[in-house]
């Protein structure tokens, strides 16, 4: 399972590329293989501004239905809108064109409560 190291990820299993003050929040191929196959992408959160851990989303499976949490504080700026029409970029390219949304960070210092590539591989092997 792959865990880019230019990314930082969450306890909840969401990962996050840092561009300055903006950044892109995804969830990881973990979680993707723990949900098994998305199915719908559910993102009402554009244009809202959230707490680090707020709910920005939910994604659905066959399963079950998971909620998605914003690793930090900010504002949620655009969805990918291609996961309405294609949920299951997230299932092929969690990393890439499976992404969920953009946002603009509140604070960057946040980002310090977060897992680099290693210690997230480590939190899921425990």
């Amino acid at each position: 399972m792959e865990f880019p190291e230019s990314l930082l990820y969450t306890k909840d299993h969401e990962w996050i590329r840092i561009e300055g003050n903006n950044a892109t929040v995804g969830i990881t191929a973990h979680a993707v293989h723990e949900l098994g196959d998305i199915v719908y992408v559910d993102i009402d959160s554009v244009g809202k501004t959230l707490e680090a851990s707020a709910i920005f989303g939910a994604v659905e499976t066959s399963k079950a239905t998971s909620e998605l949490y914003l690793p930090v504080a900010g504002t949620v700026t655009e969805k990918n809108a291609d996961l309405d029409s294609n949920p299951e970029l997230v299932n092929d390219d969690p990393y890439g064109k499976g992404w969920m949304v953009k946002m603009t960070i509140a604070n960057v210092e946040e980002t310090d409560e977060l897992l680099d590539s290693a210690s997230y591989q480590a939190f899921i092997n425990e």
